[in-house]
């Protein structure tokens, strides 16, 4: 999400009416924890009417009280324990005592780490992530469209704004057309909690860190979907807000102290400029503006230089994976976040899940600005951020300049060969995620003038170049529409809901253009899901000329030839250029139409893509 926000001095004060409201002991946060973790501390969290005012005690083998923090806000308490590698699981209470007044007990429990093969596993080059907004994919579970207690009521679906319904259920119950259409991983916009008054259906306004939103189901609900996910051999990618939270958080209508959140004299936006943050020549105002303004008014911007904001956040982050067992986070605008924190949080995450895959939303506008953010000091940042990979926006762009501008030195398809060619700016480039469309963003097949050709030529390129794959939700049966509003771009999968007119899930509610779309899709994403040559397979590729750009995805098993032509009119190339990676060949399988031709010279329409698997003369 890319917007910011700030608490005037009416929400200071009404903050402090909201303390005087909350129980003796609201909340204790993490509610519980495991043994045998990398990192044998833990902070809790304590929330609670004067709950500063109290000792706590607790007694259990293995487990120490390290300290307790008073701090600014008499509501809070926050505590440190160690737990030893020789802990055991178990129960045992926690009591926040004081002179003439009965005991306040909190029963904590340690449980014992989840090993099962499968869990945090990252999500790969292999992979093709599927992105699904939960409020707008589909409804299974009416009982929960309104849940008693909430700032927001109710749905309507015929407002871009409101909330619509979508759920976690209608997710699992679609889990296997998402698995025909050949997704291997899907990532939800967050599913956390996001309880403001209006407009918070993205999830990216979050106002409790340890709860699935009650609109989308529960937290067991949503560690049903990762477990029935991995059952079917599918992963789940988690979505992260560092930056900023919804302002009806209880952190943020009471808290624990004035620097939780960054402070202005009066409400301050971020000026939005990454630049900011890596321009050596920067104003430290302009870089401070950049890191510490508010997005919106409804999303307070989290003070990261605050060590319990720090642990707050990250023992939350693991938590849910140990918690649920997801593969991947992906962290919303991370340029935002303070860099060494950010840093010191991927440290501690991959310390506890190695195999777990990061990667951060960067929409920048530069190969060299993106790869700023990205681990290996590969640009001279001064230290590693340990970020693996990001999300691939200049490449994004690079792809649109090839279907719609005109070709020129540096512009045009020679734009994508360029943004390509600077692969070496990272330390594995394999890792970033590449996309053509998002929830933040005009549907590609706007972008493209609902030119179908060129909508194939997005697809194929997607689907065979380096990186991790991304769609959109919808992306396969043609969903369209400019992000002006933003909302326009989030509509409902139609289908997902009793009464829908289509039911796209199905081929019986596409149309013929639909369904040729989802089969296109369909029958690339499976093959790749079935060539390990696209999914880390070496890549060459060649200057383009006469607007024909080709590159080769090869392993030692397959060698993959992918010939895009740029102009707005029917080609035919010799492929003689290209014999050092066609090695005497002379058919290829058309990997969409299933024939086999000859490759001495190929003939390619007008902004076409051709995507053919290399026949070895022994094997035609």
């Amino acid at each position: 999400m890319r917007r910011s926000l700030f608490l005037t001095l009416s929400c200071l004060l009404a903050a402090l009416a909201v303390s005087a409201q909350i129980p003796s002991l609201e909340r204790v946060e993490p509610m519980f924890w495991w043994v045998g973790m990398s990192n044998p501390n833990v902070q809790l969290i304590v929330h609670g009417d004067h709950i500063g005012s109290r000792k706590v005690v607790l007694k259990y083998p293995g487990v120490q009280l390290v300290k307790v923090h008073q701090v600014e806000n008499p509501n809070y308490l926050f505590v440190d324990l160690r737990i030893s590698s020789a802990t055991l699981p178990g129960t045992f209470p926690i009591k926040f005592t004081k002179a003439g007044e009965k005991a306040l007990i909190y029963q904590y429990t340690l449980n014992k780490r989840d090993h099962s093969v499968g869990r945090a596993q990252g999500v790969t080059s292999k992979d093709l992530i599927y992105l699904i907004m939960p409020d707008r994919f589909a409804n299974a579970d009416p009982k929960n469209d309104s849940v008693a207690g909430l700032r927001e009521q109710g749905i309507n679906r015929a407002k871009m704004y409101s909330r619509h319904g979508g759920d976690l259920q209608g997710i699992i119950d679609h889990l296997d057309y998402l698995k025909d259409l050949g997704v291997t991983a899907i990532w939800l916009t967050p599913a956390i909690e996001n309880d403001e008054p209006k407009t918070s259906y993205h999830g990216y306004a979050v106002t409790d860190h340890y709860k699935i939103d009650p609109r989308y189901g529960t937290n067991e609900l949503y560690k049903q979907l990762v477990a029935k996910c991995h059952q079917i051999g599918m992963k789940v990618v988690m979505d992260l807000v560092h930056n900023h939270a919804g302002t009806e958080g209880y952190t943020i209508l009471d808290m624990p102290m004035k620097s939780w959140v960054h402070q202005w004299p009066t409400y301050t936006t971020s000026n939005f400029r990454d630049a900011a943050v890596m321009d050596p020549h920067a104003s430290p105002a302009d870089r401070k503006r950049m890191l510490d303004g508010w997005f919106d008014h409804r999303m307070a911007d989290m003070n990261e230089n605050n060590p319990y904001v720090q642990n707050f956040l990250t023992q939350n982050h693991i938590w849910w994976v140990e918690y649920s067992g997801v593969d991947g986070f992906r962290l919303d605008t991370y340029p935002y976040n303070d860099p060494q924190y950010m840093a010191d949080w991927a440290v501690k995450v991959k310390a506890e899940f190695p195999h777990l895959s990061i990667f951060g939303e960067t929409l920048v506008w530069s190969a060299a600005n993106q790869a700023f953010f990205t681990e290996g000091n590969t640009v001279n940042r001064g230290f590693d951020t340990h970020l693996p990979g990001v999300t691939d926006g200049v490449w994004k762009e690079a792809v649109y300049d090839a279907l719609n501008a005109r070709e020129g030195w540096t512009e045009g398809v020679n734009r994508l060969y360029s943004v390509m060619a600077q692969d070496f700016l990272y330390k594995d480039p394999t890792k970033n995620t590449i996309f053509l469309d998002n929830h933040d963003m005009s549907r590609f097949l706007s972008v493209v003038g609902e030119d179908f050709t060129k909508y194939k030529s997005g697809i194929a390129l997607l689907l065979t170049m380096r990186g991790v794959p991304q769609m959109y939700y919808g992306d396969e049966i043609l969903m369209k529409n400019f992000s002006n509003p933003d909302g326009l771009v989030r509509e409902d999968f139609p289908g997902g809901w009793p009464g829908d007119k289509y039911n796209m899930f199905l081929p019986t509610g596409r149309g013929v253009k639909e369904n040729y779309a989802f089969n296109y899709v369909r029958t690339l994403a499976n093959y790749r899901k079935n060539t390990s040559a696209l999914q880390t397979g070496k890549l060459m590729q060649y200057i383009p000329e006469n607007g024909v750009y080709v590159f080769f995805r090869y392993d030692a098993q397959k060698t993959v030839m992918v010939v895009f032509n740029s102009w707005d009119i029917d080609q035919t190339i010799s492929t003689g250029r290209y014999e050092e990676r066609i090695n005497g060949a002379n058919k290829a399988l058309n990997v969409i139409t299933g024939e086999t031709i000859d490759i001495s010279s190929l003939s390619i329409g007008a902004k076409a893509t051709l995507v053919l698997e290399i026949l070895p003369n022994n094997k035609h």
